[in-house]
C-alpha cells in the first residue's frame, strides 16, 4: 500500500514578529530537520529581493536552521536557470516572502521552476507564504482591491494563484488594512470558494488541505458563501454597493481549528 504523503502549509498574514518571541517563524522551523534539511527563501514577489532574503536568512539562522538558500528570481529567464532549479530540487521547505503576488505568478507561471515547485509541494515539500506569498497560495488570488470601504461591485482584480490550497481565496494584512469588504466581493464572485482573511502576525497551519489551526496574535476570518441566497454582483450597475444575503462568517483565534472539508470551525482538543 502506497504511503500517503502529508502536505504541510503555513500561510501568514504578513508582518509576523521578527524581533520578539518569533512564534510563527519558530513554528516554520519546526516543520523541517534543522540540521540536515534545506530551507529556501523565495523572493520573487519583492522589488528588493536581496535585502529581504538576507533579513530572513539571518532570522532563520539564529533560529537554528543550518542549510538556507535564497532564491532571487527577478525575471522569467531566471526561472529557466539550471542553478535556480537545482536550489528548488534540494528544498524541504519553501518560504515565499511578501511583495506583489502578481510578480510571483507572472514571472514563474509555465516555467520549469513553476512546475518543479508544484511537484515538490505535491511530494511533501512544506510551503510557507507571508503577505503576497500567502495570497498566491490560493487557486484564485486577489491582486488589488479597495481597502477600508464598503464592498462595491466590479472593484476587485483577481488572477489565478499557485493553487497550493484548493477551494479558497486568501487575503492578508486583513483587519489592519480593512479588507473585509474586498474579500466579501471575492466570495460573491466565487461562492464555491472559502474566503480566508488573516491578520498580521497571525497564520494558519494547514494539514493535508483538510484542516487548519490558527497561531499568532491576531484573528482569522472565514467567509463561507456556499449558502448565499442572493447577491447583486453581476456587472450591471458596476458602481453599486454590493448586496449579499445569507453569507456565513467565522472568526477564529489562536489554537482554534477549521475543517476545510466540512466547512466547520471547532476548538482544539
Amino acid at each position: 500500500m502506497k504511503e500517503e504523503i502529508r502536505r504541510n502549509t503555513i500561510i501568514i498574514g504578513g508582518a509576523e514578529d521578527k524581533k520578539g518571541d518569533k512564534k510563527i517563524l519558530k513554528e516554520v522551523c519546526n516543520k523541517i530537520d534543522t540540521e540536515n534539511e534545506k530551507l529556501v527563501i523565495c523572493t520573487a514577489a519583492s522589488q528588493q529581493p536581496e535585502e529581504l532574503g538576507n533579513q530572513y536568512k539571518i532570522i532563520f539562522s539564529k533560529l537554528g536552521i543550518k542549510n538556507i538558500s535564497i532564491l532571487n528570481i527577478k525575471d522569467r529567464k531566471d526561472a529557466y536557470n539550471e542553478s535556480n532549479i537545482n536550489i528548488i530540487k534540494k528544498a524541504s521547505l519553501l518560504f515565499f516572502t511578501g511583495g506583489d503576488q502578481l510578480r510571483i505568478t507572472s514571472i514563474l507561471g509555465g516555467t520549469p521552476l513553476y512546475k518543479l515547485i508544484k511537484y515538490k509541494y505535491k511530494n511533501g515539500c512544506t510551503y510557507v507564504g507571508t503577505s503576497a506569498g500567502a495570497s498566491v497560495a490560493s487557486d484564485t488570488m486577489i491582486v488589488t482591491g479597495p481597502n477600508e470601504e464598503s464592498p462595491r461591485k466590479c472593484t476587485l482584480k483577481m488572477a489565478p494563484g499557485l493553487g497550493i490550497i484548493k477551494g479558497v481565496i486568501i487575503d492578508q494584512h486583513f483587519a489592519q488594512r480593512g479588507r473585509l469588504g474586498r474579500l466579501l466581493v471575492g466570495i460573491a464572485e466565487n461562492p464555491e470558494s472559502l474566503g480566508i482573511g488573516i491578520d498580521e502576525d497571525t497564520a494558519i497551519m494547514v494539514r493535508d488541505n483538510k484542516e487548519f489551526q490558527v497561531i499568532g496574535s491576531g484573528a482569522v476570518y472565514v467567509i463561507d458563501g456556499s449558502n448565499i441566497t442572493r447577491s447583486n454582483v453581476s456587472e450591471q450597475n458596476a458602481e453599486e454597493v454590493l448586496s449579499i444575503f445569507d453569507v456565513k462568517l467565522h472568526i477564529l483565534k489562536c489554537f482554534d481549528k477549521y475543517d476545510l472539508v466540512n466547512k466547520k470551525p471547532y476548538l482544539k482538543n
